[in-house]
């Protein structure tokens, strides 16, 4: 199966868990760590899982999310 890799803008993630409810592996969650204007930040549990699907960034709508596939 293919291999991908996301990275969330942090400062720019607003926690609305959008993403979360679209992964298809199961592997975003909303992390304790908050950015600076107190949104806590999604993350990635477990980046050997990611197939770079592109399903998280399609659903966020502030478009924080970028998808690269190896």
């Amino acid at each position: 199966m293919a291999k991908g890799k996301i990275e969330i803008s942090g400062e720019l993630c607003k926690g609305c868990n959008l993403c979360v409810d679209a992964c298809p592996k199961k592997i975003l969650k909303l992390g304790a760590k908050t950015n600076a204007k107190g949104y806590n930040i999604v993350e990635c549990i477990d980046t050997d899982a990611c197939v770079g699907c592109a399903a998280c960034a399609t659903m966020c709508p502030d478009v924080v999310i970028d998808v690269y596939r190896g």
